[in-house]
């Protein structure tokens, strides 16, 4: 399926290649409904293949096994329903990779409190990416305002104790909902909540992204990205399809890439590898022939015969389905992952109240500081601190010596 996706959007995307390095040695933990599950689904996916989810693998739940992964506890195994217990637990292992799931329909709960007991007692996880919303907000009572947030509370308190603290937890912010729904939450029960839900989730993301950027979590906002592109939401008004949870992993990966300090890179296939290493050689022959005047502007329509073409022209606008190019033929190849460097340190002086001492204009100390340059992703609000990167599995653990901290 991936194949037919257009050459351009691909390279926005986070590779199979790139994904299996950033997340080697590393435990993935994601919490959450049933968005989460297809979010650990399609990471599961790009970590040994490239290509996209089918619309049977975003729909099934529970199954005993979904590529190569294994359903440890729940689902199938206790029987398939839409209470408010259901548990699935889910788990994916490699020789270098381990990502987890757990599904939850309450951010605090006597449940969340065993797994956050078995975060304590067991391997520490090097990212968390998590979320709870709809659930809580139409399942548990009417007036959720006040729970919503003590259970918000509660969790980021007790996660932030049981975790150390070069652990990457990112909230995931509730996607835009339809204005007429049905999913497996919506039990006729609370059938006369649908028509009011999608503007109690904006709500709950105010308190819940105020909440756990407060506790010193990063909140990548998916209602704000998404809010656009609608045309990939499922009929039922509250799932999406595959093209969507590529572009929600890639996100994801992008951002604890900054916060590991390491630079994703176009990923470039073998046969380009080559090509680049054939062309270098005659150039070291002939210098002459590294001079290459840039291509001509050429327009590009969305004449591609893809089905996903549509979808993928459409993230920044989805009316446009033109756009020009301007590709200077040049020949360049870096490695997938580079560190990156600590940002360069500027100052700045917010209220001009200089002294002259023998002409010369002088600050006080006081007044000068220090401002970092802006380098995380765009779509997340985070308070800047130090996060150490290191690899639990590896006996030789590297060290940054002039970078490492995000």
């Amino acid at each position: 399926m991936s194949s037919c996706v257009d050459k351009k959007e691909m390279k926005k995307r986070v590779s199979h290649q790139q994904t299996s390095l950033l997340l080697h040695n590393k435990f993935i933990l994601v919490l959450g409904d049933s968005i989460q599950r297809a979010v650990y689904k399609d990471l599961v996916l790009l970590l040994q293949k490239e290509k996209f989810l089918d619309r049977s693998q975003l729909r099934t739940k529970g199954e005993i096994s979904f590529e190569q992964d294994c359903l440890v506890e729940g689902g199938c195994l206790a029987g398939l329903n839409n209470g408010t217990g259901y548990r699935e637990i889910r788990q994916f292992q490699s020789d270098h990779h381990l990502v987890r799931f757990y599904f939850v329909t309450r951010i605090y709960s006597n449940y969340m409190q065993s797994i956050l007991d078995n975060i304590r007692k067991g391997l520490k996880p090097d990212c968390i990416i998590v979320n709870s919303c709809v659930w809580d907000i139409s399942r548990y009572c009417n007036k959720w305002i006040s729970e919503y947030r003590e259970n918000l509370n509660r969790f980021f308190r007790e996660l932030k104790e049981a975790v150390p603290q070069e652990t990457l937890i990112i909230w995931n912010l509730t996607m835009p909902l339809g204005e007429k729904i049905k999913g497996g939450f919506l039990v006729p029960e609370v059938e006369h909540k649908a028509s009011q839900l999608r503007y109690d989730v904006i709500e709950a993301n105010f308190y819940s992204g105020t909440l756990a950027d407060a506790y010193g979590m990063d909140v990548l906002d998916l209602h704000f990205q998404f809010r656009f592109s609608l045309e990939h939401r499922m009929r039922d008004g509250v799932h999406w399809d595959a093209v969507v949870h590529r572009k929600i992993t890639s996100l994801l990966l992008q951002h604890a890439a900054e916060a590991w300090g390491v630079m994703l890179t176009s990923s470039q296939t073998a046969a380009e590898d080559t090509q680049f290493f054939r062309k270098q050689a005659a150039f070291d022959k002939h210098p002459e022939l590294a001079v290459s005047k840039p291509k001509r502007k050429r327009k590009q329509t969305s004449s591609d015969d893809s089905p996903y073409q549509d979808y993928t022209s459409s993230w920044n606008n989805p009316k446009k389905r033109v756009f020009w190019t301007n590709v200077p033929q040049t020949y360049r190849w870096v490695s997938p992952l580079q560190p990156l460097h600590p940002p360069n340190v500027y100052y700045r002086h917010e209220h001009d109240t200089r002294e002259f001492r023998e002409d010369y204009p002088y600050w006080s100390p006081h007044h000068f500081e220090p401002q970092w340059e802006q380098r995380h992703h765009d779509g997340v609000m985070r308070t800047r601190h130090n996060r150490h990167h290191y690899e639990p599995y590896t006996h030789n653990r590297r060290h940054y010596s002039s970078y490492g901290y995000y």
